[in-house]
């Protein structure tokens, strides 16, 4: 049966006051992020699907958090934040939403397939799931060079009954991977609840068929998800082969922007928007004994300025050129080399 794992072991207080900061810095950026994107999108300045995850932040967050420069990721399409915490500027993530020649595509591809490889984000498939065999093909090249660096694919338990997502994760068991299977159960693969496509109370309890372990933790509890996550991927890079972590969250939205919802009940909404991760946060930071409404304050302006930045800079950039729909088809001699070398380089200071 999978684990269920709640907060790490205390660190130094100095140590976990800067930390426990930062964390939330990367929470309310996300959010903002998220819901800048989501009015551009109603004024009609975002080309290509919006798929929020709004609720989710402490998910994405408690992952990232413990990863470092040249570890591969490959997340979905709710998880923009994954994109700014690997140290993908804003300013080009934001052109790549509105198709822009600065945007990680250069404007060829909407925000759903783009990737950075630079910053090891691999670019996501309209088949969510399919990125999982990916994930243990860097994980196999990570074991294979004994590189300390791990592979981490995202899906979400909708996508856990897909035939690739079971090959993935056999594959990765077998040969003992480096790689961290991170699902982000919320409930509803598009309209489908979970309980329709699935006979099991958690997707983690499957670990245990692959010979790995699997656990299962509140997603909204960045505390829970960030000490369950430190852990399972000091294990990983120590040799302990693939690890898979459930986070049981909530989309507040849709499915997608254009999706009203009205498959689930809205005392379920309310349940779930109760349980916020960033007041959450901002609880324990209060009783950590930090000022917490002056820490928002300055948190709020450090994280507007940084949104309003990266939406001026897109704003800003023009579309690519007609003439230019033809490059890219191939990757430019010496590119592979480049973005490696980029991967393994000093991780870019938060703004």
């Amino acid at each position: 049966m999978a684990e269920h794992d709640g907060v790490a072991a205390p660190t130094p207080a100095a140590a976990r006051a800067g930390h426990d900061r930062e964390l939330y810095y990367w929470m309310k950026l996300i959010r903002a992020f998220e819901e800048r994107v989501s009015r551009l999108h109603r004024q009609n300045k975002i080309l290509g699907g919006v798929y929020s995850g709004a609720g989710q932040e402490a998910l994405v967050t408690g992952i990232c958090a413990p990863l470092e420069p040249g570890d591969f990721t490959a997340p979905l399409h709710r998880d923009l934040g994954v994109f700014l915490m690997r140290g993908v500027d804003p300013g080009r993530l934001m052109a790549q939403l509105m198709a822009k020649e600065t945007g990680l595509a250069r404007g060829k591809d909407s925000f759903l397939h783009g990737g950075d490889i630079a910053h090891g984000v691999f670019g996501s498939s309209s088949m969510l799931g399919s990125s999982l065999p990916v994930a243990c093909g860097a994980a196999l090249k990570f074991k294979l060079k004994r590189e300390r660096h791990i592979a981490v694919a995202f899906f979400g338990e909708g996508a856990a009954s897909r035939g690739d997502v079971h090959e993935a994760m056999n594959f990765a068991g077998v040969q003992k991977l480096p790689v961290l299977f991170v699902c982000e159960n919320n409930r509803y693969a598009y309209s489908t609840p979970f309980e329709k496509q699935a006979a099991i109370e958690n997707i983690a309890d499957r670990a245990a068929a692959y010979g790995f372990r699997g656990h299962v933790c509140p997603g909204n509890d960045l505390l829970a998800v960030v000490g369950l996550a430190e852990r399972v991927i000091d294990s990983i890079r120590a040799g302990g082969g693939p690890g898979l972590i459930e986070c049981k969250t909530y989309r507040w939205r849709g499915h997608s922007e254009h999706d009203p919802a009205l498959y689930r009940d809205q005392e379920e909404l309310i349940e779930w928007e109760s349980r916020d991760p960033i007041p959450l946060f901002e609880f324990y930071l209060g009783k950590r004994g930090n000022d917490v409404n002056r820490l928002r304050a300055e948190t709020d302006e450090r994280v507007n300025a940084t949104v309003q930045s990266a939406v001026d800079f897109a704003e800003q950039s023009p579309y690519p050129k007609p003439e230019e729909a033809l490059e890219d088809l191939y990757a430019s001699e010496g590119a592979g080399q480049a973005a490696q070398a980029a991967a393994n380089g000093p991780r870019p200071a938060t703004k």
